[in-house]
């Protein structure tokens, strides 16, 4: 788990098991159609100058989860990809340019309906602004 750290002025943003369809996998039956898929977004977030206070209740000061949460609809919805690797990484690097305030990311991909014992199947990737 990320873990918000006020000592360096940190805070963690997320949207947690959204509901997305995708052409992902990479049997025959994944690339032709559409697949529910559930992808949980993590953002480690600079708080800026109101770091460690209560800063003011407006907009200006967070990280757009709604816009994030769309960014991650948009790229599902691009096409096939055959690993869910591929598509958590390429929703992690589109966060990270999205907002500069964002340092780090971890985005979850999971399959819920591939095997019919488990929950869900998928990957976390974590990527970090440099």
């Amino acid at each position: 788990m990320l873990v918000p750290d006020s000592a360096r002025g940190l805070r963690r943003v997320f949207v947690r098991r959204l509901d997305l369809q995708a052409r992902l996998g990479v049997y025959p039956a994944e690339q032709e159609a559409a697949q529910r898929v559930f992808v949980d977004l993590e953002m480690l977030a600079s708080e800026g100058a109101w770091a460690g206070t209560v800063g003011p209740d407006t907009l200006e000061r967070v990280v757009d989860y709604a816009a994030a949460a769309e960014i991650a609809c948009h790229i599902a919805a691009e096409g096939h990809v055959f690993l869910a690797e591929t598509l958590a990484e390429r929703i992690a690097m589109a966060l990270l340019k999205h907002d500069e305030r964002v340092v780090q990311v971890r985005v979850t991909v999971e399959k819920p309906d591939i095997l019919p014992d488990a929950a869900g199947v998928g990957v976390t990737v974590e990527r970090r602004r440099i």
